[in-house]
């Protein structure tokens, strides 16, 4: 008569415990690229992944990893992601760059308060960098947050870079504000020469 062996039970305990959010965040930092992508893809349904994503999104060299992590973040897409990811705007590495622009342009409702937010700062380098953030981003409010910027900034520097974008971006909505920033900054030259190359832009 044969003998049946006893299949050995798998350990359910441990099978539950690969999929809870504490190894699924160890897994992402894994050695094995095809783990970490795998992890990345699992944590596409927790909000409480979001920092770790984007931490993990300005390191990670592989662009697989990268690719399911962008797509989990924009399964999750929250205020949370997008203020962790407007500082990878400023990221050296163009790839990655790259594609937080393409992200956050899937996302423009959830951008426009962060960006309004930059351009109320009292800081001129804050506003400078909304304006980076706009003509990267192309956002529908662009031409109405520039102009604004326009006829109440009072910072050269700021004016000069809207204005700049707005001859790229903006519409004959931006003629009167362009018109009235060189009555504002009658002696700046750069201020003239600027509003002038946008004006003969749009008109």
């Amino acid at each position: 008569m044969a003998i049946l062996q006893t299949q050995p039970q798998p350990d359910l305990r441990r099978i539950a415990g690969a999929n809870t959010p504490h190894h699924l965040e160890h897994q992402l930092l894994d050695a094995d690229e095809s783990v970490r992508r795998r992890a990345a893809q699992a944590l596409g349904t927790r909000l409480s992944s979001v920092p770790l994503l984007i931490e993990r999104l300005g390191q990670e060299p592989q662009k697989g990893v990268r690719t399911a992590i962008l797509e989990s973040l924009l399964q999750l897409q929250s205020d949370d992601v997008v203020t962790g990811l407007l500082p990878l705007l400023r990221c050296g590495d163009v790839p990655i760059r790259n594609s937080v622009i393409a992200l956050l342009q899937q996302m423009p409702k959830r951008v426009a308060p962060h960006i309004r937010a930059l351009l109320d700062n009292r800081s001129p380098a804050s506003r400078i960098f909304s304006i980076q953030i706009i003509e990267a981003l192309r956002h529908p409010q662009a031409n109405a947050w520039l102009i604004d910027l326009l006829e109440t900034d009072p910072h050269e520097d700021v004016c000069a870079r809207a204005i700049d974008l707005l001859g790229a971006v903006g519409d004959h909505r931006a003629v009167p504000a362009l018109r009235a920033i060189k009555q504002r900054f009658p002696d700046k030259p750069v201020i003239q020469f600027s509003a002038d190359v946008a004006l003969g832009q749009i008109e």
